[in-house]
């Protein structure tokens, strides 16, 4: 099933700002109160529980398909690296992502450009933990031809570990699309089994964007 096509009216909601950080998830805070759910086909469980001391968002998928979004304004002239923190308990097998019937993933996180009322020219940019496709692999969605993949982690290897991900935004644009983008209007979480009726867990830490691609 497509999932996040477009995204019609753009909110600009507050978020938090840590120096010259932007968070726009602040699960370790427990904090979910400007994020809104869409499902697509029945609905993952995401919610708020400790790890290893902290807080994070959990996500649970079997056979279901929905996502946490929250619409927001980002100028990435300013700030134009996204990063994150994420782990998955597993991959899905047997799958090709390239294909419709493949278009699963245990952890995903979403950039969105609206297109205002020409909603046709909203586009996504989706970082993915593959379970099969090379580590900076680059695909067009099977479903619609403005949404894009990169696999930013891959395979079974660290399954079960935190790992921490930092991205120059503006310039896997440019390479996706092959135009620039000076800011996007939404972002989005999903971990979704609907396609292929299997089972995944995955945790998402903070999401922020920042003027360096480190602390």
């Amino acid at each position: 099933m497509m999932k996040f096509p477009i995204l019609l009216i753009i909110l600009f909601l507050p978020f938090t700002v840590v120096g010259e950080r932007l968070i726009v998830g602040h699960f370790s805070a427990g904090d979910l109160g400007d994020w809104q759910s869409r499902a697509f086909q029945g609905e993952t469980d995401y919610r708020i529980s400790e790890t290893s001391g902290n807080l994070a968002l959990r996500a649970v998928s079997d056979g279901q398909a929905s996502g946490l979004y929250r619409e927001i304004h980002i100028n990435l002239t300013e700030t134009p690296y996204i990063r994150w923190s994420w782990k998955i308990d597993n991959i899905l097998e047997g799958i090709d992502e390239r294909t419709r019937d493949g278009d699963d993933f245990p952890a995903r996180v979403y950039v969105v450009a609206s297109g205002g009322a020409l909603f046709w020219r909203t586009r996504s940019l989706v970082y993915v933990w593959s379970s099969h496709q090379p580590v900076d692999s680059l695909w067009q969605n099977p479903y619609t031809g403005n949404a894009r993949h990169i696999a930013v982690r891959s395979g079974p290897e660290q399954t079960g570990r935190w790992l921490e991900e930092s991205r120059n935004l503006r310039e896997d644009w440019e390479r996706a699309f092959g135009d620039s983008i000076d800011g996007i209007d939404a972002v989005a979480i999903m971990t979704d089994t609907d396609n292929s009726g299997l089972a995944a867990s995955a945790w998402y830490g903070d999401i922020m964007f920042s003027s360096q691609p480190s602390d």
